[in-house]
């Protein structure tokens, strides 16, 4: 199966972390890294003062069934140091959300794919658009560019470049 998980983070060495959920999901068993879309520099959502976000988007196949999948980047998101402390849209060190999962359209208690916000988050939809701007959103039955189109905003989303591989 192919799969889209969204990377983001707005605390600590934002780059760094971004490239820990990167070489995580490489090592991890049942999934393949296919490809990258650059780094993104977001402004953050939410009414807690902080700092802009790094956003990217990795495309995965995996053996993994889509609750497995979520509980490998759960997983991940801890070892990064993340802590979920229930505040929404609050600041964080590494945030990996599923997006996408084949064609699948999946609403259960805990998971939900596609990702419910997908469609309003420049932030997701620019990095997605770089790797797959021709593919169908299951759920809207629209182009993954036709959907970052509607949204687009430059001055909140910008475009740094390709992730450089370091670990933290």
């Amino acid at each position: 199966m192919i799969a889209y998980v969204a990377l983001g983070s707005n605390l600590g060495d934002r780059a760094a972390l971004l490239a820990f959920a990167v070489e995580a999901l490489r090592s991890s068993a049942g999934i393949r890294v296919e490809a990258v879309s650059p780094v993104y520099e977001t402004d953050p959502i939410g009414p807690l003062p902080q700092g802009a976000y790094l956003n990217a988007v990795v495309e995965l196949r995996t053996q993994l069934a889509p609750r497995a999948l979520l509980g490998r980047l759960l997983a991940i998101e801890e070892r990064a140091g993340r802590r979920r402390t229930g505040v929404h849209d609050e600041p964080r060190r590494l945030d990996l959300d599923l997006l996408l999962y084949d064609d699948l359209v999946l609403d259960e208690p805990g998971l939900v794919v596609p990702h419910p916000r997908l469609h309003e988050r420049a932030f997701a939809l620019e990095p997605l658009c770089d790797l797959a701007p021709d593919l169908v959103h299951p759920g809207r039955g629209e182009t993954i560019a036709s959907l970052a189109r509607r949204v687009r905003d430059p001055r909140a989303v910008r475009r740094l470049g390709p992730l450089a591989y370091s670990t933290i």
